[in-house]
């Protein structure tokens, strides 16, 4: 990969574009992040692309711009595509139950009160439906939140470690559906499981597991050779070691990471639609390129240009934004002025959000802080890759907002 444009011809001042460089060598070289890549577009050509820091710290192994992350949740936006993929072809319609496809998810139940031990339950209002999976809005969670009586089940079931290492995804899903909802569908918004359950459904309606559907549909058409649910072992010298932030927010080799390192080279049991994904900048950016051009790319088309436009406007039910429906856990995002789509975040009022972006900026990232986002009115992508967990460790999405669109000057 190479930069591809002066920043002058397409509205950027490239002085201020290094201010970006500048702001984030100082994470690395105080020690809040081991390294991080940058790739910055506008009118589909590369005009900022900067690396610094080490993929791995105690080998003095720089990052480069061919080096493999960990995108965990950046997986999300890409079964998401798979999905609508599908939709387009008439195999399914945003409003069909998820019972259709898997059956274990009739008949769900929320919880109303009592502890993990005694859960106290009632029948859901309204079923489950593809479209609650695409919003997180259908009443799953994570083990992870620590919020919630119902988190605690999700970890007493065996996913104290993001999916059941014992289960295939069948058996995942099924062991989610037997857990009580927190809410009623679209009534509120956890993030969740759900972008899991819909690469379940991508394998129930295609006959193929999700990596070959991803490989066929959607990696080989972008040319995105990197990415996978495992890596290739002779690539491994190209992988970013996982980091974690101490008590001072300082990177700290992950206290797991000779377990997942070794789970890097093998593909899992189960396939991870909502996590599980290693990529490089190269094959993310072909991502957001497609998007940006609404679902077409050097030939390659995955979706349709309107399909793309309705999956990047708010789907929250009345016009919400995540501020109003979002539950206290975790997100990948600033609430405040943002609706979601269906897979992504989106800018609805960005003075709300007090970060520099624009209506109709849609977005998403991974817990290990990598970022992206693509603003149309802007024609504009920007992709952030390192591998830091957790993502709220450091403002790094807000900064980035700062500091790219301070650049922008036509």
């Amino acid at each position: 990969m190479e930069i591809e444009v002066d920043p002058g011809e397409v509205g950027f001042d490239a002085a201020r574009l290094r201010r970006i460089d500048r702001h984030f060598a100082q994470y690395v070289d105080t020690g809040k992040l081991p390294g991080w890549l940058v790739l910055v577009t506008r009118r589909g050509k590369i005009a900022h692309l900067a690396t610094h820091g080490m993929r791995d710290v105690e080998s003095s192994a720089p990052v480069r711009p061919d080096t493999l992350f960990r995108i965990f949740s950046m997986t999300k936006p890409i079964t998401s595509t798979a999905i609508m993929m599908l939709h387009e072809e008439g195999a399914l319609e945003l409003t069909d139950p998820v019972s259709d496809f898997i059956p274990s998810f009739a008949d769900m139940r929320v919880y109303t009160s009592g502890s993990a031990s005694a859960p106290q339950t009632r029948p859901a209002g309204e079923e489950m439906r593809i479209w609650h999976l695409l919003t997180h809005t259908s009443g799953l969670t994570y083990d992870f939140h620590h919020v919630h009586p119902v988190d605690e089940l999700y970890r007493r079931a065996g996913f104290g470690n993001g999916l059941g290492s014992r289960l295939d995804l069948a058996g995942c899903c099924d062991a989610w559906a037997s857990l009580p909802l927190l809410f009623d569908p679209g009534t509120a918004w956890n993030y969740s499981v759900a972008t899991d359950v819909l690469g379940r459904i991508v394998e129930v309606i295609s006959g193929q597991t999700l990596d070959e559907f991803f490989r066929t549909r959607i990696f080989e058409p972008l040319g995105m050779s990197d990415t996978g649910f495992a890596v290739a072992r002779e690539d491994a010298d190209r992988l970013a070691t996982l980091y974690i932030a101490d008590p001072q927010g300082l990177a700290r080799r992950h206290p797991q990471h000779d377990e997942a390192h070794a789970a890097a080279f093998e593909l899992p049991k189960a396939l991870s639609g909502g996590g599980g994904l290693f990529s490089s900048a190269h094959d993310y950016h072909r991502f957001t390129q497609m998007l940006l051009r609404r679902g077409e790319l050097d030939g390659a088309r995955l979706l349709g240009s309107r399909t793309v436009d309705y999956m990047t406007r708010n789907h929250l039910p009345g016009g919400a934004d995540l501020e109003s429906m979002a539950l206290n856990s975790f997100s990948e995002a600033r609430n405040a002025g943002k609706g979601f789509g269906l897979g992504f975040s989106v800018v609805q009022d960005p003075a709300a959000g007090k970060v520099i972006s624009s209506a109709g900026e849609y977005a998403w990232g991974g817990v290990a802080s990598t970022a992206f986002w693509v603003d149309p009115a802007e024609d504009l992508t920007v992709l952030f890759l390192t591998q830091l967990m957790p993502s709220s460790t450091h403002p790094i999405r807000s900064q980035l907002h700062q500091l790219v669109h301070q650049a922008l000057i036509d």
